[in-house]
């Protein structure tokens, strides 16, 4: 599969993107061997509150990036967002204990809590590395199947690093003195550098290969983290080339924040997606409900009528498909779309879909029984093949999921009974055996040259 990216305004060229990055890590590195060969302009400025207050914005600029990201990871199954949060959220997670340690401030001078940007930035290098592989399906799968596990391990191991810090446990005994990185310490200063330069030049690949502005800008933030480690091991407490890292630490989230912002908000990330998320087929069950007569009891109800009516089934409804593993795609007016198996984790897929409807054609029967005169839903279901990505280009963009089966679900919606629920051929070659049908004559549909399979659903095997 050729990587394209969604569709956009072209990027910087190969060489401007490149000369980007050159400037990025080059500027901040020069300022450094300035002060490392003059020491005399390497001035001390200690304040206390300017570095408490840095820090503390670099952590929740941080902390915002790492759930956003976390959030449509797991919105969309993409293991690549999932390692770029854990990155953020490590950075986040020990930049908030280092704020701690300015004097004056809580829990004042540690020699662990000192360490703990280089620690966090380091570690979160380590993800920012491994975010640059082109996982396929299955890879991707099982580690967002271990999402939880690995956000509980960084917790741990913030929880844990704190408790060894208060403790003053080895190696963390010593006195504070400055923050300039000596002996093991400087092992972190090297993989960081690593980290994020190998990070910095994947994602500099994949902008060559996508032409998305939003990629390059995460490519020349993970330099400067590199250019940042570089600064860390060299600089001394409290001096210029000490505050340079502390706000080349910062610029970088904020340069990474700034980019998504200006992004669609619906896919905001879509330039990271790993090639099956951002173009890719998999096999899904696809479930439409609309109301029947809805159209009829527009025109004899008064709009702030229907708006309650819909709120109400809606409300209800919509909270209920989720349980049933449901990912609800859409709203339109009175009209559900929701799918099943988007991300590839759900092999039961079209049981789930069965047991989804048939639960929502219950709860929605029980809401119009109490509201005599309201549309009750009719649903249809189709399982196959379907292609799901990223459509739409620079300004509107959303993921999508388009082909035969899901036509066909919708026109298998449209031929349901009040209140039932109609299933093709697909769907039932994938329930377990003992569902209940009952077949009805082969249905004409709009835009199929063939009649085609139907089946109204009336139980599942208990």
């Amino acid at each position: 599969m050729r990587d394209t990216g969604p569709a956009a305004a072209p990027g910087p060229s190969r060489a401007a993107a490149a000369a980007t990055i050159s400037t990025v890590v080059g500027a901040p590195l020069a300022l450094l061997a300035v002060l490392l060969r003059w020491p005399a302009l390497d001035v001390q400025w200690e304040h206390q509150p300017a570095h408490f207050w840095l820090v503390l914005a670099a952590a929740a600029a941080t902390t915002a990036l790492g759930y956003n990201v976390s959030v449509a990871a797991r919105r969309r199954g993409d293991a690549r967002l999932l390692l770029v949060s854990l990155a953020f959220m490590s950075g986040a997670g020990f930049l908030g204990l280092h704020a701690l340690a300015t004097p004056g401030v809580l829990v004042g001078p540690n020699t662990g809590f000192h360490l703990a940007t280089p620690i966090g930035l380091a570690l979160g290098s380590v993800f920012v590395a491994l975010s640059t592989a082109e996982m396929g399906p299955e890879a991707s799968r099982r580690l967002m199947a271990r999402a939880d596990w690995l956000l509980g391990g960084l917790l741990v191991l913030f929880l844990a690093w704190a408790a060894m810090s208060l403790a003053e446990a080895p190696p963390l005994h010593g006195p504070t003195g400055d923050e300039t990185l000596q002996g093991w310490q400087v092992s972190f200063a090297v993989l960081g550098v690593a980290g994020y330069g190998v990070g910095s030049w994947g994602y500099l690949r994949l902008h060559q290969r996508r032409r998305q502005p939003f990629v390059l800008a995460v490519a020349a933030a993970f330099a400067l983290l590199a250019a940042t480690m570089v600064v860390v091991a060299f600089s001394a407490n409290w001096r210029l080339s000490w505050w340079e890292w502390h706000v080349l630490m910062l610029v970088s989230f904020i340069v990474i924040a700034a980019a998504a912002r200006r992004q669609w908000h619906e896919e905001r990330f879509s330039a990271l997606y790993l090639e099956q998320t951002l173009a890719g087929t998999t096999e899904a069950s696809v479930l439409f409900a609309d109301l029947q007569g809805f159209t009829t009891f527009s025109e004899r109800a008064t709009p702030a009528e229907v708006q309650t009516m819909l709120g109400t089934y809606f409300s209800r409804l919509v909270p209920l498909l989720r349980r049933h593993g449901g990912q609800v795609h859409q709203l339109i007016g009175d009209a559900i779309m929701v799918v099943f198996n988007t991300r590839g984790d759900q092999p039961d897929h079209a049981a789930l879909a069965a047991q989804a409807a048939l639960a929502m054609q219950a709860e929605a029967s029980a809401i119009a029984d109490a509201h005599p005169g309201w549309p009750r839903f009719r649903a249809g279901i189709n399982s196959g093949e379907v292609a799901a990505g990223v459509l739409g280009g620079h300004g509107h963009r959303k993921h999508d999921i388009v082909g035969d089966t899901v036509n066909l679900a919708a026109r298998l919606e449209s031929e349901a009974p009040v209140g039932g629920v109609l299933i093709g051929q697909g769907t039932l070659e994938r329930l377990p055996a003992g569902a209940v049908v009952e077949a009805l004559p082969p249905l004409q549909v709009k835009g199929k040259e063939r009649p085609v399979a139907a089946y109204v659903l009336e139980h599942l095997a208990e």
